[in-house]
């Protein structure tokens, strides 16, 4: 476990087992001469030596000592700076470096000063806000089904974070926002990377249930017999085939404003997908315990929003089933009826995580009539071929929606990127015998757009974004914050979305 302090003392007055420099493309040695000298001799030497030059990702351990103690010096390249070179990112992934660091020379503490804001574009209490974040979010580890005590993180780790007194106050409250956030994300995590058999729909509502009584949200949870009388025909067609019964968690947090505007987060959750009758190869199922990932990412953003208290109604709504094949699961060729009335002419059942949003979906408009409608699913192997494991598609047809979720994707780090919904697609999901089918005819192709004109039939006229996650919630390589598995994306740009709702004009429909 990882804490983190801020302490207004100068770095060699800190006691540490490592004391950490953060460097950029245009590292000097003498910058660090009398710090870094007084820790270990030949420290100018060593910098040439070792070839150490601030790039972006690098980095360089010298042992030392202080105060008759062995320490260790730990430089870490941050890269070009310069305005349209360097960003918050490289500081991120600089953090991560230095988690990895600290856990292979199982250190007790470190210490750091926190760098220039102005630098990095940042005011103080966003660059602490991150560095708590990625601090917190680069300790996670999911290890509770190792045995082997050796491979498991069981000790902790002080980190002890300089800053000028006039800042710790700004500084103290970016810590505490970042920790609840990088909680947040981390308990999104651990859902996703549960063992499918250890995190039913009944499991994970439970669950759902226990987080919303602790951080003060109201829930609601409807069991089958709630989802088939209020004819929710996609989640109950979805979960014919498993015995796992379907839950649909709701969890609300309520302005004191009389006047706050609503905003409803919906979050595909199926906990197991094994494709159904229409089942999927091993290779491709392997993974498929993070098909809850957008459900996970809904209902942990709530604990933020719980106690960051936003003067907005934010209603988080995940639907949860299981889709296996068995005797009573639904087939091809069937056709659902939803709780709007729609119908849908059910093509393929590995397409199953549209038909409970368009449930999921359906009650947010008619229950909430939200000001602003986002859901969030690993949808469709499509977008995570054409956008790759580092951006989440966006497809809406609202634009100043759309404005604002790319500009909290740039503030949060979780990167997004809009793709087209032109309604020469929207023919694709027409059905011969029912109002619509839940797969694009093959000869429109574009099966990301065909996946979102499909759930924007039941979202009515609320200014509705879907996101399409499948590329990124899972596995997502080269970021020295992450460890294999989930990644919990998301929950930063919600968070951002919603805190800053009311720095922009109100959306309208």
């Amino acid at each position: 476990m990882i804490t983190l302090t801020l302490n207004t003392s100068s770095l060699l007055n800190r006691k540490a087992d490592a004391y950490v420099f953060f460097a950029d493309h245009a590292f000097d040695s003498a910058h660090f001469s009398k710090t870094a000298g007084s820790l270990y001799s030949h420290f100018d030497e060593a910098i040439k030596t070792r070839g150490f030059t601030g790039a972006a990702e690098s980095s360089l351990i010298l042992t030392g000592s202080h105060n008759k103690k062995g320490v260790l010096l730990i430089f870490i390249g941050l890269g070009d700076l310069r305005p349209g070179y360097g960003n918050v990112e490289t500081y991120r992934r600089a953090l991560g470096n230095l988690i990895r660091i600290a856990e292979s020379h199982k250190l007790a503490s470190f210490t750091f000063d926190l760098p220039d804001s102005a630098v990095l574009g940042l005011s103080t209490k966003r660059l602490a806000r991150e560095t708590s974040t990625m601090l917190y979010k680069a300790g996670y580890h999911f290890d509770e089904y190792i045995t082997n005590q050796d491979r498991k993180f069981t000790w902790d780790i002080e980190a002890l974070i300089g800053v000028d007194e006039t800042l710790k106050k700004n500084a103290q409250e970016g810590v505490d926002e970042g920790m609840i956030v990088a909680d947040a994300i981390n308990s999104a995590r651990y859902w996703c990377d549960m063992p499918p058999s250890d995190l039913t729909p009944p499991i994970f509502a439970e669950q759902a249930r226990v987080m919303a009584e602790k951080y003060g949200l109201k829930s609601t949870i409807f069991n089958k017999e709630d989802i088939v009388a209020m004819k929710m025909g996609g989640i109950e067609g979805v979960s014919r085939g498993s015995v796992h019964e379907p839950r649909l968690v709701i969890l609300e947090h309520k302005a004191t404003r009389k006047d706050a505007p609503t905003i409803a987060i919906v979050g595909k959750g199926v906990t197991f997908d094994s494709g159904g009758i229409c089942i999927k190869p091993c290779e491709s199922m392997i993974t498929m315990k993070d098909d809850m990932a957008g459900a996970g990412v809904v209902l942990a953003t709530m604990r933020v929003i719980a106690q960051l208290k936003p003067e907005i109604n934010v209603i988080a709504i995940a639907p949860l089933v299981e889709n296996m094949p068995s005797g009573t699961a639904q087939k091809p060729g069937d056709i659902l009826r939803t709780y709007n009335g729609k119908t849908i002419e059910v093509v393929d059942t590995d397409a199953e995580g549209r038909l409970i949003l368009a449930d999921g979906l359906a009650y947010a408009v008619d229950k909430y009539k939200p000001d602003a409608l986002i859901d969030l699913a690993t949808l469709t192997g499509a977008c995570a071929h054409a956008l790759g494991v580092f951006y989440a598609g966006l497809f809406t047809q609202h634009d100043d929606l759309a404005r604002r979720l790319q500009k909290a994707s740039e503030h949060s780090g979780d990167r997004i990127c809009r793709l087209p919904m032109d309604n020469d697609y929207k023919p694709a999901i027409s059905s011969d015998i029912a109002d619509v089918k839940n797969v694009g005819s093959r000869r429109y192709m574009g099966g990301a757009i065909t996946a979102a004109f499909f759930l924007q039939a039941f979202t009515g006229t609320t200014p509705w974004a879907h996101l399409d996650i499948a590329g990124v919630a899972f596995g997502m390589p080269d970021r020295t914050y992450f460890r294999p598995g989930a990644t919990g994306f998301g929950i930063r740009l919600l968070t951002d979305l919603i805190m800053h709702w009311y720095e922009d004009t109100p959306v309208k429909s």
